[in-house]
């Protein structure tokens, strides 16, 4: 109920002409350029929204949420909850567009928005997420990380029932390194293949393949622990970290407030199209200044480009790529015709010169919203994709 006060308090202010310029300093306004040509006067936030499509309702590049709000970097960090039911207006008549909300309930005679009293049944989970939940789900509640040394400290299965050398749901095993007083769910996990900076070569962490749950029945020396769950076969020296409860935080998204360069590690699945909705690892965490809700645009190099007369690479650059950063020059031997017709103009001399390769410049291919932070990397989901988007490809601050 709190949160709610909270959200009408917010709403009402944004109505109040110089309130919000007594908090912190807000972003720079959003212009009427950055509208869509068929923006909404006002929009009704329908069941399944998510706070990304709405934006793209208003907004050319929906990471401008914050600056057609006015929002400071406080209520970025803490925003207020958008509901189905709600109305959102758009106002063009001032020098920078803006946005109000008008919470479900609320009705409105011309420029005044009249609060009624009333009750709401909805639990708080319902508000509209940033981005579709059912996606980044697993990626909130497993551990998906694992950084260089980590795996030492925490518990591990040391023993299996009836000595068992795999193990599922309802079998027992007894692990070592708990003690009274830890929690009481536990996810089980072992190391996986390692996550390379691409630029460095250094090891940033281990992906951690989530293989099951478990349950403590006993603490002690060492714990046992019923297995409710397995994804994998479990088995010993597979590790555990104390369960993290499935929540969706609010967050904004929003551009970074300095100048992010990083590059695409791995994406989730190893496919080779990343494509909408595509988890993607890029190797910027938090000691980047990198956060959760940062939208970052992924741009593909450019392709080499080269001197030839098809704009083909010559032959052999496919076998000695090196060939490519070598100038040779060349002059083409004259062609001699089977037949001279008198009058016929001459055939132009084919120019002579260097053969060359040109690198292209790197086009945008898409935007990602950062959803799950770690100190060297972080996990972002792929929101939009104008061109192909593959491993490698770099991120930037759009």
């Amino acid at each position: 109920m709190r949160k709610l006060i909270i959200a009408l308090v917010v709403a009402s202010a944004s109505l109040v002409p110089g309130l919000a310029s007594s908090q912190a300093t807000a972003p720079a306004a959003a212009s009427m350029n950055d509208l869509q040509a068929d923006a909404p006067s006002e929009y009704t936030v329908q069941k399944g929204d998510t706070l990304w499509a709405i934006s793209g309702k208003f907004l050319k590049e929906p990471w401008k949420w914050p600056q057609i709000w006015q929002m400071n970097r406080e209520q970025i960090k803490n925003p207020h909850l958008i509901y189905p039911g709600d109305i959102i207006r758009l106002d063009r008549s001032g020098m920078s567009p803006s946005l109000s909300l008008i919470a479900g309930g609320a009705i409105a005679e011309g420029n005044v928005v009249r609060l009624q009293p009333r009750t709401r049944v909805e639990p708080l989970s319902t508000a509209v997420p940033t981005i579709p939940g059912s996606a980044i789900g697993p990626f909130l509640t497993q551990p998906l990380v694992v950084e260089p040394g980590a795996m030492e400290t925490m518990p591990r299965i040391v023993a299996t029932e009836e000595e068992r050398v795999i193990i599922g749901a309802g079998n027992l095993a007894y692990v070592a390194g708990m003690r009274a007083g830890d929690p009481i769910n536990w996810q089980i996990f072992r190391a996986g293949e390692p996550l390379t900076d691409p630029e460095s070569g250094d090891v940033l962490g281990f992906e951690a393949i989530h293989v099951g749950d478990a349950r403590v029945k006993r603490f002690g020396s060492p714990s046992t622990v019923e297995i409710t769950r397995a994804k994998q076969e479990i088995n010993q020296d597979d590790r555990l970290v104390p369960a993290r409860e499935s929540t969706f935080p609010a967050y904004v998204p929003h551009a970074p407030d300095k100048p992010i360069n990083g590059v695409i590690m791995s994406v989730n699945g190893g496919v080779n199209d990343i494509t909408q909705y595509s988890i993607v690892t890029i190797n910027r965490g938090s000691r980047d200044g990198v956060e959760v809700g940062h939208v970052l645009a992924t741009m593909r190099k450019g392709d080499l480009a080269y001197r030839t007369r098809s704009g083909r690479p010559p032959l052999g650059v496919d076998l000695f790529p090196n060939l490519a950063n070598m100038q040779f020059e060349v002059t083409p031997n004259p062609v001699v015709k089977d037949t001279i017709v008198a009058g016929a103009d001459p055939d132009p001399p084919v120019a002579s010169g260097p053969f060359r390769s040109y690198r292209l410049p790197d086009e945008r291919s898409g935007l990602v919203l950062v959803f799950r932070t770690f100190e060297k990397l972080s996990y972002a989901m792929v929101l939009k994709a104008v061109r192909p988007i593959s491993v490698g490809d770099v991120v930037q601050t759009p």
